[in-house]
């Protein structure tokens, strides 16, 4: 699509009205994923390795089984044979086979009468376990004398002479680094380590299955991707997909960490070896033993730059640990790195390490708000050095539309260069610093995806539109596509209903992360409405006797498209709908695609901080976000998204951690001991929306999901190590760790 022929001019778009699911989600009627029952349901339990690593000698469930009201227990027996690849691997993760990867694994699980039944009941299945060696550091899971975990795990891409622990690697760049540091006047080499986050959303896994003999199944559960959830469950229990029915509940929160399955499949071995409907729901402690966090990192980078604040060569080494699984998202942590830059001369490897950990998860950006922490450091400590602006040197070195970027391909129009001008401009970036505060920046990076997506759209005989959309509302998104079909329909946006349908519904719709929902479902949406509009206008044509393409749709109604076409007056919508069925019947549309155009997005932040010296406690007094959204749909929203990863960013530099002790296993597993924050930890922050349309898009729209929480890290550090005058290299930047650093800074 040219920029010349997107839409400019908007009515709709651009507003902010309530939220259509807002009167539910206050008044509590809104349904998540634990409010599901169903007539005979069971409630399951399950039973978790204590181990980090172990070898599973015996599992004896006979006293469980026994008990009364016990109606089911399984075991890895009960889950399908001969799985390979990506199933064996969700497999192996949600029921461990011979070998406990970490603590928290599922080694087995019951269903009974009550939850108190099943908790009693899973107390009495015994395992007898083996010890075995384990490993939960990145750097020292690639040692030579760590234990290996899963042999034979590698692909083809780990260079040889690597530990097996090492299952992937990843290279890419352009130009010659070691020409571009010999011409540099100044190198600054250094390391950077951060520890696994959670997403921490506060409503837990949860879900309700039915499998019957039959092989037909229900599953309703909370989830980024019921297509997925179908796919992957279906394999697990040897099923066909089309015969599992899921349908995704309301979600509270997500973040990326609901894109996978853990205990979905459990309940439906339990639900079928029942007879009955099995519902699951974890606690907070289950949620942060064995779901998915972020992966832990280990960074070297290496930048070099001239007196004038060019940047002559960049390398980055991203070390990160995906837990007992290959997956770990360092091809996106190296191809994010420099992304921001145009260089001449860059390197980047990344490199995939297995750990006794859960398997990690995505969580949004996975692997670019830990790259961007090490390279923006970097980049600070070369502008302190040398006494350069850091916002000048930024925009000196920007990407910008033609940037042959760091992972490859030439950028199209993008909004880096207008977020950094804003953020030169705006009145924090001038503000006087009191004494002890230190004011950091970070420009931060993400790809976005498009991803397979479907949509319906059916008009009603009243006039009032349904739209039916197959990627779960994470983040407003039914507001986005009522806004968007009323645009192209010239409907309000109370008349139009959108609905999130099931598996059964509509065709496949990719998960809901990538950044991707306002994008790809925003498009088909409109292309949908498209649709409907050529035939309300083929009905108009109908109706007045002239060609088609003699009538134009225009604020809502059918209208002649010239002085030649005719004189009638113009046809409103719901005239043309009052009589659908009497002039070629139902009007609807429909759409399905995957979309490649979503256009990447850059953002950059603004932070002060304060330290005490004494305490090491860090406070931020101020925060400001500046993005580049391509088009706001609806800007309130659009805001939100910003000041949510801005304020997951702060939890996740200054506090937020998976601490394990020596014995592998998790210590910190409930939100008294793993702290996100509240509101008394954050401040006002502002937010700049900036928009520079992406060309991909009939509107222009890039998504804001993910780019929020890709520059806090690296923000947060720079303005700390100001304030500290100590540079810190290792997150979370805890009251411990900041007086260490000023301890050893003397």
């Amino acid at each position: 699509m040219a920029l010349d022929d997107r839409k400019t001019e908007f009515t709709f778009v651009g507003t902010s009205p309530d939220r259509p699911d807002g009167m539910d989600k206050v008044t509590g009627r809104a349904k998540f994923g634990a409010d599901a029952t169903a007539p005979g349901m069971l409630f399951g339990a399950i039973v978790r390795s204590p181990h980090a690593h172990a070898r599973i000698v015996k599992i004896d469930t006979s006293k469980a089984e026994a008990m009364k009201g016990v109606k089911a227990v399984v075991t890895r027996a009960d889950f399908a044979t001969g799985l390979t690849g990506e199933f064996w691997n969700v497999l192996e993760n949600v029921m461990a086979g011979d070998t406990a990867l970490y603590d928290g694994h599922t080694v087995a699980a019951v269903a009974a009468g009550s939850a108190i039944d099943a908790r009693d009941a899973a107390k009495l299945i015994e395992v007898e376990y083996e010890i075995l060696p384990h490993v939960t550091d990145v750097d020292k899971a690639m040692a030579p004398d760590a234990p290996v975990i899963r042999a034979g795990t590698a692909d083809s891409s780990v260079p040889e002479g690597m530990h097996p622990n090492v299952v992937r690697y990843h290279e890419s760049g352009h130009g010659d680094v070691d020409a571009g540091f010999a011409e540099a006047d100044l190198v600054i080499e250094d390391h950077f380590k951060t520890e696994a986050t959670h997403q921490g959303y506060i409503e837990p896994h949860a879900c309700l299955a039915s499998l019957g003999a039959d092989g037909k199944g229900e599953l309703w559960c909370t989830t980024q991707g019921h297509w997925y959830a179908q796919k992957h469950c279906a394999a697990l229990v040897g099923i066909e997909t089309s015969q599992l029915r899921v349908t995704a509940s309301e979600i509270g929160g997500g973040f990326g960490g609901k894109t996978t399955v853990f205990i979905e499949p459990v309940a439906l071995a339990l639900s079928r070896k029942a007879n009955r409907p099995v519902k699951l729901v974890m606690n907070r402690s289950e949620v942060f033993r064995a779901t998915g966090p972020t992966s832990s990192t280990s960074m070297d980078i290496k930048i070099g730059m001239k007196k004038d604040g060019t940047i002559t060569a960049a390398q980055g080494i991203f070390r990160l640990q995906g837990g007992a699984f290959p997956g770990a998202p360092m091809e996106f942590s190296a191809m994010c790195a420099f992304a921001p830059y145009a260089l001449e001369n860059v390197k980047q490897m990344g490199y995939d390490v297995i750990a006794n950990r859960p398997k990690q998860a995505a969580y949004r950006a996975p692997g670019s708000p830990m790259a961007a922490f090490a390279v923006e450091s970097v980049l600070d400590e070369l502008c302190n050095q040398l006494n350069l602006d850091p916002i000048d040197v930024r925009l000196k070195n920007a990407s910008q539309k033609g940037t042959k970027a760091s992972y490859g391909p030439r950028f199209d129009a993008i909004g880096l260069v207008e977020c950094l001008e804003a953020a030169k401009a705006h009145p924090h970036y001038a503000a006087p610093l009191e004494a002890g505060q230190g004011r950091g920046i970070s420009c931060g990076f993400w790809f976005n995806h498009g991803g397979e997506t479907s949509v319906s759209l059916a008009l009603s005989e009243d006039g009032t539109v349904q739209v039916s959309v197959g990627t779960p509302d994470i983040g407003g998104s039914r507001a986005s596509m009522a806004l968007m079909a009323s645009e192209v329909l010239g409907v309000p946006y109370e008349n139009i209903r959108v609905t999130i349908a099931d598996t059964a519904t509509l065709g496949y719709n990719d998960v809901s992360h990538g950044s991707r929902v306002t994008y790809a479902s925003g498009l088909a949406t409109i292309k949908a409405a498209e649709a409907a509009v050529q035939t309300l206008c083929q009905r108009a044509a109908a109706k007045w006797g002239i060609p088609e393409d003699a009538v134009k749709w225009e604020d809502g109604c059918a209208v002649p498209s010239g002085p030649n076409a005719g004189d009638f007056d113009p046809l409103p919508l719901a005239s043309i709908t009052a009589n659908m069925g009497a002039t070629g019947g139902p009007i609807s549309g429909h759409f399905e695609a995957t979309p490649e155009g979503a256009g990447v997005s850059f953002g950059v932040h603004i932070v002060d901080a304060i330290v005490d010296q004494e305490t090491g406690k860090t406070s931020i007094p101020r925060y400001t976000v500046i993005q580049d959204a391509g088009k706001a749909i609806h800007p309130t929203y659009v805001e939100g998204q910003f000041q949510g990863g801005a304020a997951q960013g702060i939890g996740w530099a200054l506090n937020e951690e998976y601490i394990y002790g020596e014995d592998g296993r998790l210590q910190n597993t409930i939100f008294l001991d793993y702290r996100i924050p509240v509101a008394s930890d954050l401040p006002m922050i502002d937010t700049v929306i900036v928009e520079v349309p992406n060309p991909g898009h009939p509107f222009g729209v890039r998504g804001v999901g993910e780019t929020g929480i890709v520059p806090p890290l690296a923000a947060i550090a720079n303005a700390v190590s100001a304030a500290a005058g100590v540079r810190l290299r290792e997150l979370p930047m805890s009251p411990p760790r900041i007086l260490a650093a000023l301890k050893d800074n003397g």
